[in-house]
């Protein structure tokens, strides 16, 4: 039998087609950014598959999910309305994750989408009870440049975290924010569902539940972004 070597840490990346054209024929791809970051990172592979709906949704991600790592992230990166990821209820597509996050050492969940990452509420409920330790997402639309390049710099960050980090919320919330803050808080990345520009900093959203006994879910998105911003103009 053939010896399998691979590295102790994973980004697992799920990818809807983005057509962000006519002629896009999957030629856009979030792929060559993640390659990159798990070449800067060292020892991260990166496992990728592309999923049309919510059947090959989870098809997708079983398949994605058949090792244990000290550490890995699930990256969903699809056009997002709603709550819906690609055509995947974001309630779904999260329950399902957490189903698979204990046998995989799935850390935290990245929504690489438009708009679901307002659903803070589903996000805390579908974490409980989970080993998911953190979520983030978009509460606006986001160029697709920009999103990646912010989606870069988060998965950098949270990928270097260790299982020690994550029994500390306010580590978790540091590590976030130091990912961020080389963004412009104030710049405008996207528009509300009334077309009205939103900033980066009233955009992004985070859910963190740290490791242990009875520590729950919680939106910390305004302290992350204290964290970033508003500490460093003080």
């Amino acid at each position: 039998m053939r010896k399998v070597s691979r590295a102790s840490r994973a980004i697992l990346v799920l990818e809807a087609p983005w057509a962000l054209d006519e002629a896009d024929a999957h030629r856009t791809s979030v792929l060559p950014f993640i390659e990159g970051i798990a070449k800067l990172a060292g020892d991260v592979e990166v496992y990728y598959t592309t999923f049309y709906d919510k059947s090959s949704f989870h098809k997708a991600l079983d398949h994605l999910c058949k090792c244990r790592f000290e550490n890995a992230i699930v990256y969903l990166a699809a056009h997002g309305f709603k709550n819906k990821i690609g055509d995947v209820d974001i309630i779904q597509a999260l329950t399902a994750i957490g189903i698979q996050s204990k046998s995989c050492n799935i850390t935290g969940v990245l929504l690489g989408s438009c708009y679901v990452g307002g659903y803070t509420t589903e996000m805390e409920v579908c974490l409980e009870g989970t080993h998911l330790q953190w979520a983030a997402g978009y509460a606006s639309t986001c160029s697709w440049l920009t999103g990646t390049q912010i989606d870069n710099a988060l998965l950098a960050s949270m990928i270097e975290t260790d299982e020690n980090d994550f029994k500390d919320r306010e580590v978790i919330v540091r590590k976030l924010a130091e990912a961020i803050r080389p963004f412009n808080g104030d710049a405008v990345i996207g528009e509300d569902y009334k077309e009205r520009s939103v900033t980066l900093r009233d955009s992004l959203r985070f859910v963190v539940q740290q490791k242990g006994s009875g520590n729950r879910a919680r939106d910390v998105s305004d302290e992350v972004i204290e964290h970033a911003y508003d500490l460093e103009e003080a």
